[in-house]
């Protein structure tokens, strides 16, 4: 269940105001693997047009959960989109999972949403359609470039704060403020 972290998993990537790619503006992502062969996230501050209950009926997976049911599904990134990905805590195993750091993990077995449905799953958990996705090198190129910015993991940002408040509050964990972030940055 263990892997090699790398110095980017397990930190929120926070787009810049220059970054005009309609997946990843104004967003926050987790990444959670980071290699030599590129790096993979999950955007933690969009919602999709899903309810967890519904995603659950769809698998046939049944709850008696309200609250459960009305949890609005993110939308992880443009990659996958079929897929889904539950960032989690607790140190009990699933069948198909990564360890992203501090306790935080990825899971994209059916496993854990049976438990989640059953009451019994992990204490934090978020549920996503999608992940993002870069190339060797790739990510590198668009931090030296300003299209994010990089800080550390947040538990609020990901499991306890509106959707809507977490791309400033991330910004805002380093002191950063996005409104008055100029949108290009400039070159001497």
């Amino acid at each position: 269940m263990s892997i090699e972290s790398s110095p980017l998993s397990n930190n929120l990537l926070v787009a810049l105001p220059s970054l005009h790619d309609p997946h990843f503006s104004r967003s926050v992502a987790l990444v959670c693997q980071h290699d030599g062969d590129g790096a993979m996230g999950v955007v933690v501050n969009r919602a999709s047009e899903y309810t967890l209950g519904e995603v659950l009926q769809q698998m046939g997976i049944a709850s008696d959960s309200d609250a459960l049911q009305s949890r609005v599904v993110l939308a992880g990134g443009p990659v996958h989109p079929e897929r889904g990905f539950v960032l989690h805590d607790g140190d009990r195993e699933w069948d198909s999972t990564l360890a992203v750091g501090d306790g935080l993990y990825l899971t994209t077995s059916r496993d854990v949403l049976e438990a989640l449905a059953r009451g019994d799953g992990p204490a934090q958990a978020v549920v996503a359609l999608g992940c993002a996705g870069w190339g060797a090198g790739q990510l590198e190129q668009e931090l030296v470039e300003d299209s994010w910015l990089m800080v550390p993991n947040r538990r609020e940002v990901l499991f306890e704060l509106p959707l809507e408040q977490r791309w400033q509050a991330a910004a805002g964990s380093i002191g950063v403020d996005l409104v008055n972030f100029a949108s290009h940055s400039g070159h001497a």
